[in-house]
């Protein structure tokens, strides 16, 4: 009784504070909100002023808006078949990754092997190894075997993540055990397990894994540049580069194709906020 007191009066949550205080909180984020979706508010406007520059500054007031950089986007670049590639090698990223990274994160969390904690010890190291230091003996590798200018060497160095790996095995290790030995008992492998068990358990973490991931391929821009060389086979960011010019740019066509760019970024998080928060909190609790 005493203690469920105690932490009642301990608790000082938006309700328990004064009028003064609360108002306080909600400015304070009224202005980061305001501050961090401002950049996005600029790129929109920019796409729609007629000959929009960067140069004069932000504004918010448009006197006359037009779609016309939208327009001149799609006659510039084969735009869709820009955003196809790139939607279609992010989902096939971001599938891979989650098959691979649960996988293996059960693998981590769950079997016995030796030397388990030294292979994941170095599997974690490989994070701190940048994409450049790669770049040139993945393109070897593609070169060699004349995967170069494909979809496949798009795709070939985002099969798997490291980062997706720790994520899923902080998620498979908080599944309690009792459940894998009771489902043991009832005669399940570790297939079944893994298929019935665990991933259903983990889902909030697969969701975040899921939007790293298609973040991750939907705005690369160094691989694709080295590796391809077809317009056919071009993603959206290394279309979107094209336009900027030696010496003059477009900037209202630039904005409108980062508007394009954002738009599904956007969806798919707000389709997996709910998700994203959960599985962040739920590996973060150890």
């Amino acid at each position: 009784m005493h203690d469920s007191r105690r932490r009642r009066t301990q608790y000082s949550g938006p309700e328990t504070r004064s009028l003064p205080a609360r108002l306080a909180l909600y400015a304070a984020v009224l202005v980061g909100a305001a501050i961090m979706l401002f950049p996005f508010l600029w790129t929109v406007i920019t796409s729609i002023t007629p000959e929009g520059s960067l140069a004069d500054g932000p504004t918010l007031i448009v006197d006359n808006p037009t779609l016309g950089a939208y327009r001149t986007l799609v006659d510039a670049l084969p735009i869709w078949r820009i955003v196809l590639n790139s939607l279609g090698v992010a989902v096939a990223s971001t599938a891979f990754q989650l098959v691979t990274g649960s996988m293996a994160a059960y693998g981590f969390a769950r079997l016995h092997f030796p030397l388990k904690n030294v292979v994941f010890g170095f599997y974690l190291a490989t994070l701190m190894v940048p994409l450049q230091v790669l770049v040139v003996p993945l393109f070897i590798e593609m070169k060699t075997l004349n995967l170069q200018d494909t979809y496949f060497a798009l795709l070939a160095p985002t099969i798997a993540s490291a980062f997706g790996v720790f994520l899923l095995r902080q998620a498979v290790t908080a599944v309690p055990l009792e459940l894998d030995e009771a489902a043991t008992i009832d005669g399940a492998g570790h297939l079944r397990i893994f298929t019935t068990i665990v991933l259903p358990l983990i889902r909030p973490a697969l969701a975040t894994v899921a939007v790293f991931a298609f973040m991750g391929s939907w705005n690369s821009f160094l691989w694709p540049l080295v590796v391809i060389r077809s317009p056919e086979f071009m993603t959206l960011p290394l279309g979107l580069s094209t336009l900027q010019g030696q010496f003059t740019t477009q900037w209202d066509v630039v904005m409108a194709g980062s508007v394009v760019s954002i738009v599904p970024i956007a969806i798919v998080y707000l389709l997996a906020q709910r998700h994203i928060i959960a599985g962040v909190a739920h590996t973060g609790i150890k």
